[in-house]
């Protein structure tokens, strides 16, 4: 009965308005209000919508908030240190470094100190002075059959395809790597024009979709491949096996940012979804996945070789080292990506509760590495929401040797948060093949702001360093960090995450904690083959 009157009401008091208007000679008042009249008759007689066909036009006002909604919040509503999924706080200490602002704090911290979680670094009363270390720091990564170690630095651009960013943002993010001398990874999108047009060095990521090196079926070329990794701008090659925003599930890349250009680097049908496949079909073993390493060394002719994941089943990575151990090839790095890892398009529910966390899976992956014996050849990388010089110390703290950033150096290029990446509309130029958006970022300036944010951060991670009376950030321990348990409790980082004894996991007794996944991980597949005679 209610919408049944609203409608009426509507209708009858529109009419009535309209005849009043033409009586009293104000006509031209009649289109606006006609429009109006329209749009709710029509929204009376659809059927799509329930809102609107029981409250025709002012049921039209629930989208539009819906759609200022996530403005408001970010502009008027959050706090600093609330906003997802990176908060106020370390949105602007990015954009304050890459523009070169000052990026005091002032009135102390805005971070609550005694919440569960809140985690902090010793300082030393024999603090270092800043001026008398290395402010530079750099890591070495190549291991006994690398033949062309790259020494690269401690903060370097993630991986971001061209296809999820613009040729701008790639250029820009390139241009940046070359003026700080780091290195940028290409993602899974292949190697394109854009990343070797500026000369930072690359690395070239290769994943399940063989972007760029792939043959006509989809599977691995390897004419393709050794011909782009001899380029001297590539530096290390990176195997994807999973990325932290979505592990097990293939990259995404939606059909209206499938351009002819981006088809042809990526060797695939243009304007079409283009979804890589959820594993690599070169190898399906540990074995294989080493014997795939030591080919892509052997074609790049001695280039540093390493692999991506997310910590999943860790019988699984206990597998590949296994197989380490077993084949005697190693990767010359590993890059650990947390669930926490960002993504243009994900499902939520990979976004969410699909993934082992950062800060857990380093710990994980640097300790089955010394318990196998192996950490002393192999790099870790960590990558996953590193902002500022802090959490950059904790991933060295809990045992990667460097790390990288994906949307740290999105903020450095402008990103707003915007949060429409998936939809080709991002406003600031930088996730979207739209070029009335994309030819707004100006590549030379943002360029100089990468460069500039990554200097800051590694500046102020060696100056935390120097802090804690230590000469470089690569001496921070879990020994140096804290992290409040709840109100009553503080541990240590390697009290949380105890140290494994160098080889403890090659023969029994295993360390309690890594027994079960030992005993169930097989260098011979992926799927622990241990586990039903452990059960019984």
């Amino acid at each position: 009965m209610r919408t049944r009157f609203f409608k009426t009401t509507l209708i009858t008091g529109g009419i009535i308005l309209i005849l009043g208007l033409i009586w009293s000679g104000f006509w031209w008042l009649l289109l606006p209000i006609a429009a109006v009249l329209g749009i709710g008759l029509y929204d009376a007689s659809q059927t799509k919508h329930t809102l609107r066909r029981n409250f025709p036009f002012i049921g039209r006002g629930r989208w539009m908030m819906e759609l200022a909604r996530p403005f408001i919040q970010q502009y008027f509503i959050e706090s600093e240190v609330n906003g997802r999924p990176v908060s106020r706080m370390f949105r602007s200490i990015v954009y304050q470094r890459a523009k070169g602002d000052i990026s005091s704090n002032p009135y102390g911290t805005k971070i609550h100190t005694y919440d569960s979680g809140y985690e902090w670094i010793t300082h030393s009363i024999c603090a270092l002075n800043i001026e008398d270390i290395n402010t530079d720091p750099r890591v070495l990564i190549g291991g006994p059959d690398c033949r062309h170690p790259y020494n690269a630095s401690l903060l370097n651009i993630s991986a971001m395809s061209f296809g999820a960013l613009s040729k701008n943002a790639i250029m820009a993010l390139n241009k940046g790597a070359g003026l700080g001398g780091f290195a940028h990874n290409t993602g899974e999108g292949g190697l394109s024009d854009y990343h070797l047009k500026h000369g930072g060095d690359i690395i070239w990521q290769i994943g399940t979709g063989y972007f760029g090196c792939r043959t006509p079926e989809g599977g691995f070329s390897e004419d393709a491949f050794q011909k782009k990794a001899a380029h001297d701008a590539v530096k290390m090659i990176e195997i994807k096996l999973s990325q932290g925003a979505k592990p097990g599930h293939g990259g995404i890349l939606p059909a209206d940012k499938n351009s002819p250009e981006i088809a042809g680097i990526r060797l695939v049908s243009p304007h079409t979804d283009v979804i890589s496949p959820s594993s690599h079909s070169a190898f399906s073993t540990p074995v294989g996945l080493l014997h795939f390493v030591q080919k892509l060394r052997e074609l790049s002719g001695g280039k540093p070789v390493g692999f991506k994941l997310c910590i999943g089943r860790q019988s699984e990575f206990i597998a590949i080292c296994k197989a380490m151990i077993e084949t005697n090839i190693k990767p010359d790095f590993i890059t650990v990506d947390g669930g926490e890892g960002g993504t243009g398009a994900a499902p939520l529910e990979y976004s969410n509760s699909v993934g082992m966390p950062l800060r857990d899976a380093i710990a994980f992956v640097a300790d089955t590495l010394t318990g196998f014996g192996l950490k002393q050849d192999i790099k870790i990388i960590a990558s996953g929401k590193v902002f500022t010089a802090f959490h950059l110390i904790r991933c060295l703290a809990l045992g990667a040797d460097l790390c990288n950033s994906a949307r740290g150096m999105m903020l450095a290029l402008g990103c707003v948060q915007s949060l429409v990446c998936n939809t080709n509309r991002c406003p600031t130029g930088i996730a979207t093949q739209d070029p009335e958006l994309s030819d707004g970022l100006h590549v030379e300036d943002k360029a100089e702001r990468v460069a500039r944010f990554h200097k800051e951060t590694v500046h102020a991670a060696v100056d935390i360093a120097s802090s804690a009376g230590l000469k470089s950030p690569s001496e921070v321990t879990r020994t140096h960090l804290f992290r409040r348990i709840n109100q009553q409790q503080i541990r240590r980082l390697d009290e949380i995450f105890p140290y494994q004894k160098q080889g403890s996991f090659l023969e029994e007794p295993y360390p309690d904690t890594y027994r079960h996944y030992i005993l169930e991980a097989s260098p011979e597949s992926f799927t622990p083959s241990g586990y039903i005679a452990l059960v019984n």
